[in-house]
């Protein structure tokens, strides 16, 4: 209507239903980062698709088709985790059951009560249970709903938000994750280093002794203007390398410490390839789409999708490496007996496609899905169509928002939440989208 009027309407957009309705695209990329920042394909989304390089252009033709993994669908021995009598703000009294070890999507128009629900009422709950050590509540310890059933097997609940990961620019990837330190380990157990005595305190940003003094490790400088908001520059001392001369004079393979933190994920994958503990991590980085950051980007530059997804990566890198089948199995006997295990944990996540390409969905999905494999549950209050289409369980509420909403009006597998009928406006729309997506 804005453009009928006369006007001219420029979106930045990852909907792939607004883009197919442009008129005219400009596409950049092909990648992120380092690996972008040219223009790869401009015309009808018709045009982008017959290029070869445009990375939109390929999901355009060929979108995903669902399921990706195959469902995990509720057994009758295995618990769920019950809501019961929910009455927060627009919720009417509203009971719910999330099944235990599976990928669950909270779904609803907006207002329908989703954050209420899976924030206010489940994550605060539970936190707060579980930050006293309690294994058993009565009713009246519950806030918001008559009671929650089921909570005794989780050992932790998660919220993984788009919080930034950091607040200080010596905050990055690497030290969030946490594998950092052993390449620091790496460094100190040169001859060179073990010669001067250097141990791996010497290769910190964050404490004196090896950091560049002048910026006290930021590899930044921060200048106050009078009536001006404050500016940052590289510091001149040491070149944005964050380290005094001698230590950048240690060498790993031919890289000094600051080399290495100018690396990209991607880069370094492969330097470290000798070093499991370094690698894997690395790898889970570049699989979930972040192989163009550099181990040391400042943790305020990161964007909320960015650091949502080194969050993830985090709790996935803490889980050992053992087959599929053995995750499986380690799950399923901590739920059958009903027992909190430190492996069982619950994640909440609130829109996390929010910023994401195509692409970029396609990789989340992936690692939900790894999260619900090494034996844990993960609820995800979603609107794309992509993420609740891979849910096993969906939970729907509404009908519509505020007054109108606060029920449970369809729950199921997508393919039954989208024979709901009229009663579900997702059911509705899902319906629609498994039929031209679905693989039955």
């Amino acid at each position: 209507r804005l453009e009928a009027k006369g006007n001219t309407v420029v979106v930045v957009e990852h909907d792939e239903e607004t883009i197919r309705r442009a008129e005219h695209l400009i596409d950049l990329g092909p990648g992120g980062g380092v690996n972008g920042g040219r223009v790869v394909a401009v015309g009808t989304p018709a045009e982008v698709m017959e290029c070869p390089e445009s990375v939109t252009g390929r999901f355009l033709a060929s979108p995903l088709r669902h399921p990706i993994m195959e469902r995990r669908l509720p057994v009758a021995d295995e618990p769920g985790l019950e809501i019961v009598g929910a009455s927060l703000h627009n919720l009417k009294k509203l009971s719910a059951v999330i099944p235990c070890g599976r990928l669950v999507c909270v779904t609803g128009v907006s207002g329908s009560g989703k954050s209420t629900l899976v924030r206010e009422v489940l994550h605060k709950n539970l936190r707060r249970l579980l930050a006293a050590g309690a294994r058993h509540a009565s009713p009246g310890q519950f806030t918001g709903c008559t009671r929650i059933r089921g909570w005794e097997v989780f050992g932790r609940v998660l919220e993984v938000d788009q919080t930034p990961i950091g607040k200080t620019p010596r905050s990055c990837p690497a030290t969030y994750v946490g594998f950092w330190d052993a390449i620091r380990k790496l460094f100190a157990q040169t001859p060179e280093a073990r010669m001067r005595g250097y141990t791996p305190s010497r290769f910190s940003f964050n404490v004196k002794g090896g950091r560049c003094t002048e910026c006290e490790g930021q590899g930044m400088r921060t200048i106050g203007m009078s009536f001006l908001p404050d500016v940052k520059v590289v510091c001149e001392s040491c070149g944005g390398a964050r380290f005094t001369p001698e230590t950048l004079m240690i060498r790993f393979k031919g890289k000094s410490i600051g080399e290495v933190l100018a690396m990209n994920i991607d880069e370094a994958a492969g330097f470290f390839a000798a070093h499991p503990t370094i690698r894997r991590p690395l790898m889970l980085l570049s699989e979930v789409g972040l192989g163009y950051l550099t181990l040391g980007q400042q943790s305020p530059t990161l964007s909320g999708g960015e650091a949502q997804r080194i969050k993830l990566v985090t709790e996935l890198a803490k889980a050992k490496e053992v087959t599929g089948e053995e995750l499986k199995d380690r799950a399923r006997n901590a739920l059958r007996a009903k027992q909190a295990s430190p492996l069982h944990t619950l994640y909440l996540l609130d829109e996390p496609t929010i910023g994401l390409h195509m692409a970029d969905v396609e990789k989340l999905v992936r690692v939900l899905h790894r999260l619900v494999a090494a034996g844990n549950t993960v609820v995800v209050i979603e609107h794309n169509l992509d993420i609740i289409a891979e849910a096993d369980w969906i939970i729907d509420l509404g009908p519509e928002g505020g007054d109108g909403g606060g029920r449970v009006v369809a729950a199921g597998t997508p393919e039954q939440v989208a024979k709901s009928g009229k009663k579900s406006h997702t059911g509705r729309i899902l319906a629609e989208f498994l039929k031209d997506r679905g693989r039955g």
